[in-house]
């Protein structure tokens, strides 16, 4: 039987856990003291030896709630797999890897190998023979070492299903049961997910005993360091709207979240036609693919990445300044998700919705139930951008005049305006209106939705009365007057 467990309003710290004092000295060297909400309730219920199903979205610490009860169980003098953790994707696991990695390095002799489809499989065997204590991979490869016999069960302790819902929607089910069924009788089970359909809840009814469940809500997930702000835009001024807060904010690095795929192509497209550094990423890109363009926006290369939800879980980039919802997202998790990305650590970030039409009512569900306020705010004008850029251009100018001999580029500059008749003012303004684009018109701000609805039915009760009135005049009848009642109806 499942039993949950209540958040403490205190924040613990780690200090404060049963947990190996290299452990703890790993953790105080990667700047940590105190734990996230499901650190807090999940590390000292898997440091007791029992299963967990913990629901929490990636970015609230979740790799280390379960990694470091995991490593805790580890016997370094046993050179084989003791524990295994199953990711959705290629990226998750090599992170997931890297951060445990992280955690144990002064846990000596304890190795950790990451292991997934696109690398040399051979290349694992090897590593695998060598001795590793914890395996960290997707659920296809894992089944195929398992099959080769080059992973043995024998002396597992612990496994854990990261991101178990997305593992789902990607068809990993079957691979994920093989697994477990090869799992020995006395093992521990612990199974994070940001949702919890019925085939996740059919998972841990069959392979889960006494499970405690315990829970990070949307709320306690939004960092109050994310300035929330949605801008009301009809939709075919929306990519506009887009490159204009994009142009004013100057992001160095910014996500566009977009919820199909076709959307992610096409925006990343017309904003690489306007000469941002952009790349896109979702579910239709190759293995090779995926990784050029991660490679690109970490090493800041590429600016901006324009994403689906799907393609962008497990994803961990740090420095990120800005999230735009270029769609509203479906799910009111999808958003906190989104948001998350940015803000991280006690930075200050933001975050940009463009909303149209009646998706107003979608903020005020996702203010409700992540009991936070999105500010609504007006896209910046023409001449706001103008001012921007112009200033950008002349501080980049006063750069370069600091740094480099321009002695030479000034007598050619003299020379030419002394043969043209125009003043020195007169060029450095037609340099500036080069490099600054096209010129701007303001955006026509949408009306509320609510707003545009009463007028509609104003016009239709003026058309109505109208109406009345062409027919009383055929038949002589005044029309009848409504009483107050009438009006306390309306």
């Amino acid at each position: 039987m499942e039993q949950e467990i209540v958040q403490t309003k205190q924040k613990m710290k780690y200090t404060d856990a049963d947990i190996d004092a290299r452990i703890l000295r790993a953790v105080e060297e990667m700047g940590f003291e105190t734990m996230t909400p499901i650190q807090e309730q999940a590390i000292p219920v898997l440091l007791e030896g029992r299963d967990v199903i913990g629901q929490a979205q990636t970015g609230t610490g979740k790799t280390a709630a379960f990694a470091i009860p995991m490593i805790q169980r580890i016997n370094a003098d046993i050179r084989k797999p003791q524990g295994i953790i199953l990711c959705p994707t290629r990226e998750l696991a090599m992170q997931a890897a890297e951060e445990i990695r992280k955690l144990t390095r002064y846990m000596h002799g304890v190795k950790v190998l990451p292991v997934y489809g696109g690398q040399d499989i051979g290349r694992q065997i090897r590593a695998l023979s060598q001795g590793v204590q914890i395996i960290v991979g997707t659920p296809g490869r894992v089944m195929d070492h398992l099959r080769r016999h080059t992973i043995k069960t024998n002396e597992i302790k612990m496994i854990v299903l990261d991101e178990a819902d997305e593992m789902l929607n990607m068809g990993f089910r079957e691979d994920i049961e093989t697994v477990l069924k090869d799992m020995p009788p006395e093992h521990q089970m612990a199974l994070f997910s940001a949702t919890m359909p019925q085939a996740i809840l059919d998972i841990t009814g069959t392979y889960q005993k006494d499970a405690v469940y315990v829970k990070v809500t949307p709320k306690e997930v939004t960092v109050a360091a994310i300035k929330q702000a949605y801008y009301r835009v009809a939709k075919k001024d929306k990519f506009e709207a887009l490159c204009r807060l994009i142009d004013y904010y100057q992001p160095a690095k910014s996500l566009i979240f977009c919820n199909t795929k076709r959307m992610v192509d096409e925006i990343t497209g017309m904003l690489k036609d306007r000469g941002y550094e952009a790349e896109g990423l979702h579910g239709d890109l190759t293995q090779n693919q995926r990784d050029t363009v991660m490679n690109l926006f970490r090493g800041g290369r590429c600016r901006i990445l324009s994403a689906t939800d799907v393609a962008a879980r497990g994803i961990d980039v740090s420095g990120v300044d800005a999230v735009f919802n270029y769609d509203v997202p479906e799910d009111i998790e999808y958003y906190v998700h989104r948001i998350g990305r940015t803000g991280r650590a006690g930075k200050a970030g933001r975050s940009f919705t463009l909303i149209s039409g009646r998706e107003i009512f979608k903020i005020r569900d996702i203010e409700r139930v992540c009991h936070t306020t999105i500010k609504e705010r007006k896209i910046p004008s023409a001449k706001d951008i103008v001012k921007v850029k112009s200033g950008k251009l002349i501080a980049d100018a006063m750069e370069v005049m600091e740094q480099k001999e321009l002695d030479e580029i000034k007598e050619r500059i003299l020379l030419a305006t002394e043969e043209n008749g125009f003043s020195v003012l007169d060029l450095a303004a037609a340099f500036m209106r080069m490099n600054m684009g096209e010129e701007l018109v303001d955006i026509q701000e949408e009306k509320p939705f609510f707003e545009r609805s009463r007028g509609k039915k104003h016009s239709a009760d003026s058309n109505r009365g109208r109406k009345h009135s062409a027919d009383n005049r055929h038949t002589g009848k005044k029309p009848a007057r409504k009483g107050k009642g009438f009006w306390k109806k309306q």
